[in-house]
C-alpha cells in the first residue's frame, strides 16, 4: 500500500522553521498552530493515507488547543502506531521539501535519522531531498513552504 502526503505553511519573521525535526536557524520560519512542521505533517498524511485513516487535521485539529504548539514528532508517532495497530511495517519514506532558502543540505542527514528512528526504519530505507522553485510564486518569494512524502507500507 502506498501514501501520499503534502503539506504546506506560511512563511514569517520571527517564527521557528522546523522541518524534520530539525530546528534550522532562519530569519522566517512557519506559521502554523503546532510547530509547523511541513516534512512531518506530510509524512502523518502519507503514513495515514496508506491505510485510509483520515488525514491529520482529523486527528489533531486545529481547532482543539492541546496541539498548540506541539512538537509534529508526537504527531507522527500516533501515525506509526496506527499502522503497527493495523498490523503492518513501514517500508520506506521518501520526502521532498520545496523552499527557496535556507539551504538544508547541512541539515538533511539529521532530517533523515529523525525520520527513520521516529517510523523505526533503517536510515538507507529514507529519502530527503530538497529543491527551490527558481524564484517562482509563493515559495520563490520566501511566503511558504511545502513538503511532499510517499511512503510504502505492508502488512506483516
Amino acid at each position: 500500500m502506498v501514501g501520499f502526503g503534502f503539506d504546506v505553511h506560511r512563511l514569517a519573521e520571527g517564527e521557528s522553521l522546523v522541518l524534520a525535526g530539525v530546528t534550522i536557524p532562519s530569519p522566517i520560519g512557519t506559521v502554523a498552530h503546532s510547530d509547523g512542521d511541513v516534512v512531518l505533517h506530510a509524512l502523518v498524511d502519507a503514513l495515514l493515507g496508506a491505510l485510509a485513516l483520515g488525514d491529520i487535521g482529523e486527528h489533531f485539529p486545529d481547532s482543539d488547543p492541546q496541539w498548540k504548539g506541539a512538537s509534529s514528532d508526537r504527531f507522527v508517532r500516533h501515525a506509526v502506531d496506527l499502522v503497527r495497530n493495523a498490523g503492518c511495517r513501514i517500508v520506506n519514506v521518501d520526502a521532498t521539501l520545496v523552499l527557496e532558502s535556507p539551504k538544508i543540505l547541512p541539515y538533511k542527514e539529521q532530517m533523515r535519522a529523525n525520520i527513520a528512528e521516529m517510523c523505526g526504519l533503517p536510515l538507507e530505507r529514507v529519502a530527503m531531498k530538497a529543491t527551490t522553485s527558481e524564484r517562482i510564486g509563493y515559495v520563490g518569494r520566501k511566503e511558504g513552504v511545502h513538503a511532499y512524502v510517499i511512503c510504502e507500507v505492508q502488512p506483516l
